[in-house]
């Protein structure tokens, strides 16, 4: 038997050569894995004495040649292309360990250039795994030293590597070569911003298995980026408490895309992936009060995300009510050690939280397919904010539609949010249809509705909402018009003395 190793990570090669050696098994290896096998000892072939070519072009050419695909490609229950072997001189090749180019740790180093990235797209490495993978019925392929062991102990057994074994190898090299084309082709076209592709192929790598997905029967796991942005929660580092689950992952990540709308001490509180609470403060500790007073029933068993460091005093007041996860950019000593008394509650810290995740692509999920389009980078711009009606709403009422156009459009559309104050005070997310969020809101709410403000995801179809919120005491209201019947909603509003303000940018969220 004969085996080709070439390996950029080189962790568990010396072992595995050595064990193959022992074995019986002729090695033949490349560069820097050639020096490293000689260097420990170990009997071992140059690739140019298999060829009778000299490696070149700074090593870029080397595994390209008939002796070396030949010897792998070869099927040897196929007799002619022993003969041809024969003829030709070339000897098979059985076991064939490789490992890549560091493409991906390439171009996750700060600073590197365009150049540096394409020097580490390898070439003779994928092609020799897949055609081993391809003739795996005759062939033992390994992109993966991990499996090495396994290898060997089938070698040692029984002289040979089951069917099984070689399948699960194969099929581990076909999604690895995948993952690493998909990596090339996603970084080569975030570098001149181009369009999304008319083939799109994704690669994620697993960062776990979860333990069930949203519903016991249903498995789970959880996959991140190769090249995830600063401030993402894939990058959250948990400090305390039980594994995180499917919906913890999820509804988390609506807490913090929330978040992220605001730079001022802010606290949300989620549950279901909604919004059920958002305060801002003059430190956290008000804005979690003020996020906790939105809806103290709602908030229990939830998340709370909050912007700033989470000190002592806040601590004590979270530690009240059970909370599944926080996370913060960073929890004080004191906070930590408040928080820890609770076993089983989840502590994330996430640096960078303020940091926002723009140019990225959203993903869903269709029988048969995906939609995919540019995430809702953008609230409105300020510029082009069109007050509608006779009355002017005053700088508070303008300060508080803000807050609640960054919340409602973090909810499930049919979509409304009251606030006052720098805080929600109703929250009406997720309806068929829009009169029923605005009452949703105004029956939700714990606090008297009086001068408050009310904004919508999306446009009035008619003037009742403007009617059922004039009546809950809100004064002023932020939507993006855009309906047939905007005059029928601006002559209501005016008839009621209600401020409405057009922002022209609509937050569907389906």
């Amino acid at each position: 038997m004969r085996a080709l190793i070439s390996v950029s990570d080189k962790t568990g090669v010396v072992d595995f050569a050595k064990a193959l050696s022992e074995l019986g098994v002729e090695i033949i290896s490349t560069g820097g894995t050639h020096q490293r096998l000689a260097d420990n000892g170990i009997k071992v072939m140059g690739i140019s004495e298999v060829t009778g070519f000299p490696e070149c072009l700074d090593g870029r050419v080397k595994t390209l040649h008939p002796a070396v695909h030949g010897g792998i490609l070869a099927m040897r229950d196929k007799p002619e292309h022993m003969k041809q072997l024969e003829d030709l001189q070339i000897e098979t090749i059985d076991i064939v360990a490789i490992n890549l180019y560091p493409f991906k740790e390439t171009i996750l180093k700060p600073g590197v250039t365009l150049e540096e990235a394409i020097e580490n797209i390898d070439i003779g490495g994928p092609t020799m795994l897949r055609s081993a993978a391809k003739n795996h019925r005759d062939v033992v392929v390994i992109c993966d030293p991990a499996d090495y062991k396994r290898v060997i102990e089938e070698l040692k057994q029984s002289n040979s590597v089951s069917m099984d074994t070689k399948y699960r190898l194969a099929l581990k090299v076909f999604q690895h070569t995948a993952a690493y084309d998909a990596m090339i082709s996603d970084y080569l076209r975030k570098q001149i911003g181009a369009e999304l592709p008319d083939n799109l192929t994704l690669t994620f790598e697993k960062v776990q298995d979860l333990r069930y997905g949203e519903n016991p029967h249903q498995k789970a796991c959880y996959y991140k980026e190769i090249q995830s942005a600063e401030g993402v929660l894939v990058n959250a580092v948990q400090l305390h408490g039980k594994e995180l689950s499917f919906n913890n992952i999820n509804d988390t990540q609506g807490a913090l895309a929330t978040l992220k709308e605001f730079e001022e001490p802010t606290v949300v509180a989620v549950k279901h992936a909604n919004p059920c609470g958002v305060g801002t403060g003059f430190d956290i500790l008000s804005a979690y009060n003020k996020a906790y007073e939105c809806d103290p029933t709602s908030i229990y068993g939830g998340i709370v995300a909050a912007n700033r460091t989470i000190d002592a005093g806040t601590a004590e007041q979270i530690s009240k009510i059970f909370l599944e996860i926080i996370i913060a950019p960073d929890f004080t000593e004191e906070a930590m050690e408040i928080l820890t008394q609770k076993k089983n509650i989840r502590l994330l810290k996430l640096e960078g939280i303020l940091k926002k995740s723009e140019g990225q692509i959203d993903i869903k999920k269709v029988s048969g397919g995906l939609l995919v389009q540019d995430t809702d980078d953008i609230l409105f711009d300020e510029d082009e904010m069109k007050v509608v009606t006779d009355r002017i709403p005053t700088e508070r009422e303008i300060e508080d539609m803000k807050l609640a156009m960054k919340v409602v459009k973090h909810i499930k559309s049919n979509g409304i949010v009251i606030a006052k104050d720098n805080k929600t005070l109703g929250i009406g997310p997720g309806q068929v249809n829009r009169i029923w969020a605005v009452e949703n809101a105004i029956k939700q709410s714990n606090f008297p509705l009086q001068d408050s403000v009310l904004a919508s995801d999306a446009f009035f179809p008619f003037d009742d909402c403007v009617t059922a919120a004039a009546a809950a005491g809100v004064t002023a209201i932020i939507q993006p018009g855009g309906s047939v019947r905007d005059e029928e909603s601006i002559k209501k509003a005016n008839e009621l003395g209600i401020a409405m303000v057009f922002t022209g940018v609509r937050h569907f969220k389906h």
